[in-house]
């Protein structure tokens, strides 16, 4: 297949050129397919991802066999983050819920590497910041904002990990994000679609007006993508790492 424009990963694109190029021999190009599991709860964690697009899920499930979504994570992100902080697992599952493309890496380099580069280092710990930030932002989100609101801003950070305005988003996905039943979903989208801001098809959603879907959507929108600001600079200017990856030519 043709390669296509890409955006980059956000972690990868902090790193100075010779410590990206250390890493660059051992990331490996993975398509991330609907529902693809990544890493399973308490069990090892044997690979380092970095999205370059779609969306992963941190879901708990209790011992009734009940599931939440905890987190979700694109290309601002990586998965694996116990391995920065020296644990091997996790009581959360992660699997793709958007599907994309993504960079992987096995736990053991990712290791030393970590070892050997202090800014690598530096830059996942803020990263863990930014994240817990961001989970702490949605939980505070669900219990004060309506859910019109919280799905405005869910659309709007799907979007912002994808390269065009449409992208595969399933009832199930949203209704997990949301807390809520996929009737409730199936109303908030109808609306959104009423009012031309978004149109939904068979769980494939293609954002019409980004400008008003943001002005229907909570302050936790701004709020999350400043703290990432603020904590990992902005990277609109930096060296795109897809380029040199050639990612989709590899794995179309």
């Amino acid at each position: 297949m043709p390669a296509r424009d890409q955006r980059t990963n956000r972690l990868l694109a902090l790193l100075p050129d010779d410590e990206y190029e250390r890493l660059r021999p051992h990331l490996l190009p993975l398509v991330f397919d609907y529902k693809k599991s990544l890493h399973e709860a308490l069990r090892p964690i044997e690979h380092v991802y970095f999205p370059v697009d779609g969306v992963a899920s941190l879901v708990i499930t209790t011992a009734d066999g009940a599931s939440a979504e905890v987190g979700t994570i694109g290309n601002e992100g990586m998965l694996g983050l116990p391995v920065c902080l020296g644990d091997r697992d996790a009581p959360s599952s992660v699997y793709v819920q958007v599907p994309g493309t993504a960079l992987s890496i096995e736990v053991r380099i990712f290791r030393g590497e970590l070892e050997r580069s202090p800014t690598l280092h530096l830059t996942m710990l803020r990263y863990a910041h930014a994240f817990f930030n961001q989970v702490a932002q949605s939980a505070a989100c669900t219990h004060l904002h309506k859910v019109e609101q919280r799905c405005c801003r869910w659309l709007l950070m799907t979007r912002d990990r994808m390269p065009t305005d449409d992208f595969l988003l399933t009832h199930e996905f949203l209704g997990m994000m949301l807390g809520v039943r996929r009737t409730t979903v199936t109303d908030v989208m109808g609306s959104l679609q009423r009012d031309e801001l978004i149109q939904y098809r068979r769980g494939h959603v293609t954002i019409l007006d980004r400008k008003a879907l943001r002005r229907r959507a909570c302050e936790c929108y701004d709020i999350s993508r400043l703290e990432f600001d603020r904590l990992l600079g902005d990277t609109a200017r930096a060296p795109r790492t897809d380029k040199k990856h050639r990612l989709i030519s590899e794995v179309r």
